[in-house]
């Protein structure tokens, strides 16, 4: 089994504990609950700032949801660091491979009894113009709803709980979904989702 942040409940209250202690004194909050459902995938956005790490780890350590998430694979080989990564429940990803990531993760998926994995649709903290859809395909490949993870920088808040089940239109899915997240501009407001204009 994974050693993850809650397999051992007393490093778990004390990140927790730090973790919202760190949340109140920059004044941000979580907002909502996440379902009460066996396997889903939670999309984050808008992914604006390598803050937003810290953001997702106030998130977990606040709801105590284990989670998965994928990232570079340079934060896993640094020596001092690496393994806190992997114990948060992250996956190493090398960009410059095509490995059949989808494929991969929703086998994953199919193999566990539970599986709750974040993904960041931009795939980037600089500013995008078209979220990438691996989130996607992995939720309808594996069967499984999308869960919204918003990221509100005005607000200093991070909502979560918004179930969406897909449908057979991607485009329209797509379209609802980032609907979600319409208006808000993330930690660096300088660096946000911008739609293409048809």
């Amino acid at each position: 089994m994974k050693n993850t942040i809650f397999n051992t409940p007393i490093i778990s209250f004390f990140l927790r504990f730090i973790s919202n202690s760190i949340m109140r004194m920059v004044g941000w909050r979580v907002e909502g609950k996440l379902p009460d459902i066996p396997k889903y995938i939670i999309i984050g956005a808008p992914h604006t700032s390598n803050w937003d790490f810290l953001l997702f780890l106030g998130v977990i350590f606040n709801l105590k949801v284990d989670v998965r998430y994928m990232g570079k694979a340079e934060l896993f080989r640094n020596p001092l660091f690496g393994w806190f990564f992997y114990w948060c429940g992250g996956i190493p990803v090398d960009r410059k491979k095509s490995t059949g990531l989808v494929e991969q993760t929703m086998e994953a998926c199919n193999r566990s009894e539970k599986f709750i994995m974040t993904i960041a649709p931009e795939g980037t903290r600089h500013g995008v113009k078209e979220w990438k859809r691996g989130f996607y395909h992995i939720a309808k490949g594996a069967g499984i709803p999308v869960v919204m993870a918003i990221v509100d920088g005005r607000r200093k808040s991070m909502r979560v709980g918004q179930v969406f089940h897909l449908t057979d239109d991607m485009e329209a899915d797509i379209k609802t979904i980032q609907s979600y997240f319409d208006g808000m501009t993330g930690i660096n407001p300088n660096k946000k989702y911008i739609p293409l204009k048809n």
